[in-house]
């Protein structure tokens, strides 16, 4: 086998219609285009939404309401199930979490947030930048501690 020896699988290529060659040849003359007209043309396609020169939809309706996405704060998020595989005593933080493969992702995050979904029989230190109620509670009532970064 070699580079000069490689084909397609037999059927899979086909060949291209050839348009405008005669009237016997099936797409002669105006070649599937109808008559004249924009659509005829080469390169004759509108944009997407246009309507004849018509106001589009788009722009006749109001805008409405607001997106904060440029503001909006974004969060790393692990619940407090996923600290349980730990060993009791340890000291989890966001570096921890990463080189263990239990958090992904950079840029715009703000920091690290445990939630309170989960169990939790081990007592560890758990450094943060925000908790939710049940995380708290749930790592405090295993005999835990939490720091606010």
């Amino acid at each position: 086998m070699a580079l000069h020896d490689l084909q397609p699988a037999e059927g899979s290529t086909r060949n291209r219609k050839r348009k405008g060659r005669g009237h016997s040849a099936g797409q002669g003359k105006t070649c599937g285009k109808g008559h004249k007209g924009q659509k005829a043309r080469a390169g004759g396609s509108t944009a997407r939404g246009f309507e004849g020169g018509q106001m589009p939809l788009h722009r006749r309706l109001p805008k409405r309401g607001f997106r904060n996405d440029r503001f909006r704060k974004e969060w790393l998020t692990l619940n407090v199930a996923d600290l349980a595989r730990y060993e009791a005593g340890s000291t989890i933080d966001l570096a921890r979490l990463r080189e263990d493969g239990l958090i992904r992702g950079r840029g715009r995050y703000r920091g690290l947030k445990i939630l309170g979904k989960g169990d939790l029989a081990v007592a560890l230190t758990v450094k943060a930048d925000q908790f939710t109620r049940g995380a708290e509670a749930a790592i405090t009532s295993a005999g835990g501690t939490i720091e606010v970064i």
